[in-house]
């Protein structure tokens, strides 16, 4: 969300709110007036047409007295705030509310037309220029034997309409202001709890575009916009962190690499130059050969770990005898073993214990697991490995009772290229990347491996394979 975004946002905001004021000052204003034209003219209608029907009409049917009308009509001129009059037909003017009785002057409303009203009940103006101001004038003929013998005319004052309207129009105004206000409010809590908290995962986003994967951010909110938020700042760091990987990936391979090319580079260079004689190129040859050897293996490690980091790896599984192969690739350790004065031990559940894995991977995780642990074991020494069933798996354990891996040390064992103090001085020719490797192996068979160790006493590797009941053997 771009700040020109947010600043439309508020423009558009303020617009709305101008364009309520202008709606309610023109629209609301007239629908609101022309409401209460009707309604008033209605009521004063039904108040002239009860008049007509009754006292005019008794008036005119010699029924009762001219004074008793007029009392009537000042009482009504007073409950309604309007002036009420009496005329004939042809505009002389019978009685007034607002003016005292007088036979001997005669009133006449020049002009006086009946039809004015333009088949409605009432008019709005100055009633043929009687009044100053403007008047909501209502009609009721006076009828008697079916005959119109004058009118009842109300007449009632624009102003108390229009006073009436701007009352109702201050209070439209005033809800829209408190509609405006409750608006900001939610405007501000919306800026709070979605803008600027969006503005932040905009930045953070834009930073790891450009590189800066260690670029920190944080957001205190629980709702899904924290959990965007934490998603990508975790994505950031485990992004950081492989590239992290890659360097020290790519400084490990270059330090291993270069370390056996300059040997054989300088030991070459010495029998060319005549620095080494002759009679000891057998010697020199043989040590550029273990260089070389330890170059392939390298080599080849790495397209291993390559291998199987392949996304939609295919593992050739079958069904074989867990326990045969762990006695033959113990077998193959013999004259090493021999060398070191260290005994393995097998403590094997069975004769024969089958398992569905691929029988090549799991040999190459054997020969790790138990060349580290001839590795790092002490002379006269004793290595055990051991197979037991549980829960429709095989476990199997490759213990030793050597140096150990310090505490610190044992989240990083599995890294690629990783060796520690310790490991480096027992062995010069390690890849450092067996355990990786190893693991690797174990997950794509969609196991687990663990390692106990302590230090001074000792180390314990376990991996388990899916056991399979219904195997005829290799």
């Amino acid at each position: 969300m771009r700040k020109t975004l947010y600043l439309k946002f508020l423009l558009a905001y303020f617009i709305f709110g101008v364009f309520g004021f202008i709606v309610v000052a023109t629209f609301v204003n007239s629908m609101t007036m022309e409401h209460l034209k009707y309604e008033k003219a209605d009521a004063l209608y039904r108040e002239a047409t009860l008049i007509a029907n009754t006292y005019a009409s008794d008036l005119y049917n010699n029924e009762t007295s001219l004074d008793t009308v007029k009392k009537q009509l000042d009482a009504l001129d007073t409950y309604l705030s309007a002036n009420l009059w009496i005329i004939n037909p042809s505009g002389r003017m019978i009685l007034d509310s607002h003016s005292p009785v007088n036979v001997e002057s005669e009133t006449v409303i020049e002009g006086f037309d009946p039809t004015v009203t333009e088949k409605s009940y009432y008019t709005i103006g100055y009633f043929f220029d009687s009044f100053t101001q403007e008047q909501l004038s209502v009609f009721a003929p006076i009828t008697s034997d079916y005959k119109v013998r004058g009118y009842v005319v109300i007449h009632y004052p624009m102003s108390n309409i229009i006073s009436s309207c701007n009352s109702l129009l201050n209070i439209s105004y005033l809800m829209l202001i408190i509609l405006f206000l409750l608006s900001m409010i939610i405007l501000i809590f919306f800026t709070e709890m979605v803008y600027l908290p969006l503005r932040k995962i905009t930045e953070a986003t834009e930073q790891y575009a450009a590189g800066n994967m260690h670029y920190e951010f944080q957001i205190d909110s629980e709702d899904e916009i924290g959990y965007l938020a934490a998603s990508l700042s975790y994505m950031a760091s485990e992004i950081a962190r492989s590239e992290d990987d890659q360097k020290k990936f790519v400084a490990n391979v270059s330090h291993d690499f270069r370390s056996p090319l300059t040997s054989i580079k300088g030991y070459l260079e010495a029998m060319l130059d005549g620095t080494i004689p002759s009679e000891l190129y057998e010697k020199y040859l043989n040590i550029v050969l273990n260089e070389t050897e330890r170059l392939t293996k390298l080599t080849n490690s790495l397209l291993t770990l390559n291998n199987l980091n392949t996304k939609g790896i295919m593992l050739d599984k079958s069904t074989f005898d867990i326990n045969k192969v762990i006695r033959n690739t113990a077998a193959s350790f013999e004259g090493t073993c021999k060398n070191k004065t260290i005994a393995i031990e097998l403590i094997l559940t069975g004769d024969e214990l089958f398992v569905n894995a691929d029988i090549g991977k799991i040999q190459q995780v054997l020969y790790n697991l138990l060349d580290n642990a001839i590795k790092f074991s002490n002379p006269d020494s004793i290595i055990k490995i051991e197979t037991t069933e549980k829960h429709n798996k095989v476990f199997v354990s490759v213990k030793d009772k050597g140096i150990g891996i310090p505490k610190d040390n044992l989240k990083l064992i599995w890294d690629r290229f990783y060796k520690s103090d310790l490991s480096r001085g027992k062995d010069k020719k390690g890849t450092g990347l067996g355990l990786s490797i190893t693991k690797e192996i174990i997950h794509a068979h969609g196991e687990h491996i663990n390692v106990i160790s302590t230090e001074g006493i000792g180390s314990e590797f376990i991996f388990s394979l899916p056991i399979e009941d219904d195997g005829d053997g290799d």
